[in-house]
């Protein structure tokens, strides 16, 4: 459990509208823990370049989109600050200064990176920036001196890259010793502190294919913009596989082999009509994949009708604005004392600066 005072960062790609993937794999815990901690929630904008560079626009669109979602998800801005990614400076500088601290076969090792380039099906055919954008998260927790992240299970080996970066940092230039235990970094005069993982609910939730994480780019994903109609459309479609009843014990079910399982433990809140959909359906008795996706919709729609009505009242795209800017000055306020005891530390900063966004 996060410890009381800690600070937190994480955030998005702004790839198009946020998923209930999203939500139980991340968007949910912040949400936890913005009454408690000093949250940073980063909209990666710059990230968006390393496959979708040549479409800027969209990249600008998503990125308010994004943050609509994330409110309308129940992240409030006068508790934590959603901020632009291109707008903080002193994360692309040490972007910069990290990318000296790593081997890059051990960037290029990284599991996620290899799943990305597969799913995406680059091959040989991605930019340099591409690989690059894994230290580019290095820094984007760093900058923050974050103690916790909230991510996918997916996203856990960027951390363990992360943490490799800090404590050889501290340990390079600010003469922490070599075997100090990573909760020791800071007291022994580290900059940054060794983040830990803050799994969701759901490290993974399969998407509506049957097969895949959810993910827009698949064309898998219940967005929170999809109207109910929609929502039952798209669990009507999901595929659920093999036969789930266990072979060797028909009284039980296999939910790695029916994703509906998934989806109904994560959605449905009452634990008895889980129980009962389980018995029920493992002994054959008189419900199929129909009924059960019918609840799951019904649960889903629930969920979403209160993030539908928050998003109407951020339908303006200049509050939204509003929004980033305010934290984007907030999140440079921290990263510019970051980016200076980090220079300091490596002897690179001469002279003092500000950073000031806005009129």
């Amino acid at each position: 459990m996060t410890a009381p005072q800690t600070r937190i960062l994480t955030g998005d790609t702004p790839t198009g509208n946020l998923h209930i993937g999203h939500w139980v794999g991340s968007v949910q815990r912040r949400v936890e823990l913005q009454d408690k901690h000093e949250c940073f929630f980063l909209i990666a904008n710059l990230h968006a370049f390393t496959t979708r560079a040549d479409d800027p626009a969209a990249i600008r669109s998503d990125c308010i989109e994004i943050a609509r979602d994330s409110m309308a998800m129940g992240v409030d801005p006068a508790k934590a600050a959603i901020f632009l990614q291109t707008e903080v400076p002193a994360i692309l500088e040490l972007t910069y200064l990290f990318a000296m601290l790593l081997p890059y076969n051990r960037v290029m090792r990284n599991p996620t990176l290899k799943d990305e380039l597969k799913v995406k099906d680059l091959k040989d055919n991605y930019s340099f920036g591409f690989p690059l954008y894994t230290v580019g998260q290095c820094a984007d927790i760093l900058t923050f001196r974050a103690h916790a992240v909230p991510v996918g299970e997916d996203q856990v080996p960027h951390l363990e890259l992360t943490r490799e970066v800090a404590r050889r940092f501290n340990k390079m230039y600010c003469g922490v010793p070599d075997k100090a235990p990573d909760e020791e970094h800071e007291s022994l005069g580290g900059v940054f502190p060794i983040p830990v993982a803050d799994v969701g609910k759901v490290g993974r939730l399969i998407g509506t294919d049957g097969v895949n994480k959810m993910s827009k780019s698949l064309g898998n994903a219940i967005h929170i913009t999809d109207t109910p109609k929609k929502v039952k459309k798209k669990i009507g479609r999901i595929y659920t596989g093999q036969d789930s009843r266990d072979p060797n014990d028909p009284g039980e079910v296999d939910p790695a082999k029916n994703p509906l399982f998934q989806y109904l433990e994560t959605f449905v809140t009452d634990e008895s009509v889980i129980d009962d959909v389980r018995t029920r359906y493992a002994a054959g008795d008189n419900i199929g994949d129909g009924e059960v996706k019918m609840l799951v919709a019904d649960a889903i729609n629930e969920l979403l009708d209160p993030m539908r009505e928050r998003r109407e009242q951020w339908a303006s795209d200049d509050d939204v604005m509003d929004v980033l800017l305010e934290g984007s000055r907030k999140a440079n306020a921290l990263c510019e004392e970051t980016l200076t005891m980090a220079k300091d530390a490596a002897k690179l900063r001469f002279f003092p600066r500000t950073i000031e966004l806005g009129g």
